[in-house]
């Protein structure tokens, strides 16, 4: 009987893998060289002999802008002018106004006015529109030329014409520097309650977030609310840093995994941190995500601060800006994260779409148990879910679709114009008559259309019009009822989003947080949990 040669086999075996290897990886290169050529091929044959001209540039920015929107909603293709203005909002400082806008058919929209800066000094309003830009039409201009007009280089000056409520403005604007604070608002509660408000997650996040601690500290802050909701995050060294200040230098923040073996990374505290001991209390909602829930979810796990308000968004990825050709980028998801507990807080596997395009959660398949250093019970699958649950309706789908429309602004710009004044910004209130009033304010407003109302109108426009009008009218009206009986479900959510953007016309931005601060049932209870210390720290104890 013959020895079996071990080394031989091993040799073998090793030479099959690196050849299956090195085939696999042949294969893959020959398929994307394969599509690269037909993509070419197509692209120059259009360009020859399509009946109209075609913008190349164009053209290829809406092909893989469409193609990318089959992997997930974070991975993205930057042309020159959007690599400038993802590079501003990572910064968090550029030349420009000082406003928030919506690129319009008319011209540029101004949503928000920032305090302080060029656009308020000029008397600008949210709901102003912009036609032109010394002398140049902004009108039927697509939104990558538009966004080109308002930014440039600080004390430059240039003239604009403004559309009003039907009047025609003149103005000249002198450029600032203009810097986005992501700590819009940190003041005190009361004697020893601190509250602080993070909005993003740019480059000066953790020194804001420092600076106005220290403030508080100064002030006698001895508990502290941070205010994390409808924060969508940003950057993740950001989240690491200001999770810091709460934890021991050392503590493992999060884990990244990714197929390149060189970004699946473990990220934990470097430096000393700022408070170790005081309760802390942090906010989030369903629009907090990423970085948001970076946040929230380490110091769950090391049970440092309890988590109130509604189950967070569900933004498990991590994305990375790639270099390419011509000064654009690719902006791609290279890495899903995990808390220190082992969590993946993603909702949404967007690698499993139906054959409708539909894209399943993870949480429906189950959750999976994970604990904190207390030995709480906490969950994955679906966002950060709360220590404490604050109770509100349901968001149901109408409202979904009113949220994404401009109807709330459209109403708050005539609220704006019909009422000089509201009063002190503390005792503003909204009332069930005022919501009435909105209700009423959809028949005329037109940009919020439900999904059943867009397909009756389309099939409405290709029928014999004028032999179904009145029951289209009448379809129309119930359609229109039924609407509103859905977006009245969610009064308690929509009257507070109505108030923010009305509070926000009259007394810009810190007016919004003012309010808050004395009217938020959120931020009330939270305040009534710190004050019991009991209960804090029983919540934070093992289960």
């Amino acid at each position: 009987m013959k020895k079996f040669n071990f080394k031989k086999r091993t040799i073998i075996i090793l030479l099959v893998g690196v050849l299956f290897t090195t085939y696999s990886f042949k294969s893959k290169f020959f398929e994307v060289a394969k599509q690269i050529e037909i993509y070419n091929t197509l692209f120059k044959e259009l360009n020859m002999y399509y009946v109209d001209e075609i913008n190349p540039a164009e053209f290829t920015d809406k092909a893989i802008k469409n193609t990318l929107k089959e992997l997930d909603p974070y991975t993205n293709f930057y042309n020159e002018q959007d690599v400038e203005t993802a590079r501003i909002r990572r910064a968090g400082e550029y030349g420009g106004i000082g406003v928030a806008v919506y690129y319009t058919k008319k011209g540029i929209e101004i949503s928000e006015i920032y305090k302080g800066f060029s656009a308020d000094k000029a008397d600008l309003k949210a709901g102003d529109v912009i036609t032109s830009v010394d002398g140049q039409s902004l009108k039927n201009m697509d939104r990558e030329q538009l966004s080109t007009f308002l930014k440039g280089v600080p004390n430059s000056k240039f003239k604009v014409e403004v559309e009003r409520q039907g009047q025609i403005l003149q103005k000249e604007i002198t450029r600032d520097k203009v810097v986005v604070n992501p700590v819009p608002f940190a003041e005190m509660i009361n004697e020893d309650t601190g509250y602080i408000t993070l909005t993003r997650f740019n480059e000066k996040a953790s020194s804001e977030v420092k600076k106005a601690f220290r403030k508080l500290e100064k002030q006698g802050m001895k508990k502290l609310v941070f205010d994390l909701r409808s924060n969508p995050g940003g950057s993740l060294l950001e989240s690491i840093n200001i999770c810091n200040f709460f934890l021991p230098k050392g503590k493992t923040i999060v884990t990244t995994k990714a197929k390149i073996k060189k970004w699946s990374n473990t990220y934990k505290t470097t430096n000393e941190p700022l408070d170790l001991e005081i309760p802390v209390v942090v906010l989030v909602n369903e629009r907090s995500a990423s970085a948001s829930e970076i946040v929230s979810g380490a110091l769950q796990d090391y049970d440092r601060a309890v988590i109130m308000g509604k189950r967070s968004f569900g933004k498990g990825l991590v994305q990375r800006y790639r270099p390419l050709t011509y000064g654009t980028q690719l902006k791609v998801t290279i890495s899903k994260y995990y808390t220190p507990s082992g969590r993946c807080i993603q909702e949404l596997d967007y690698a499993n779409r139906d054959k409708n395009g539909k894209v399943p959660k993870f949480s429906d398949r189950g959750v999976n148990k994970f604990t904190t250093e207390n030995g709480r019970t906490v969950y994955d699958g679906g966002g950060v879910l709360p220590d404490i649950v604050i109770k509100t309706s349901d968001r149901n789908e109408a409202t979904d679709e009113l949220l994404k429309s401009k109807a709330i602004f459209n109403f708050a710009t005539k609220y704006f114009y019909e009422n000089p004044t509201i009063g002190n910004v503390t005792d503003f209130d909204f009332k069930n008559s005022d919501f009435n009033k909105f209700e009423n304010f959809l028949k005329v407003d037109t940009t919020f259309l439900t999904k059943q109302e867009r397909l009756f109108k389309k099939a409405y426009l290709a029928s014999d019009k004028n032999s179904i009008s009145k029951e289209y009218e009448d379809i129309k009206e119930k359609l229109f009822d039924i609407k509103v009986k859905e977006i009245s479900k969610n009064e308690d959510i929509l009257t507070d989003m109505i108030k923010e953007e009305i509070l926000q016309r009259y007394f810009y931005r810190e007016g919004v947080y003012e309010h808050k601060l004395k009217k938020d049932e959120t931020i009330s209870e939270a305040v009534d949990l710190l004050n019991n210390q009991t209960k804090y720290s029983k919540i934070l104890s093992s289960n």
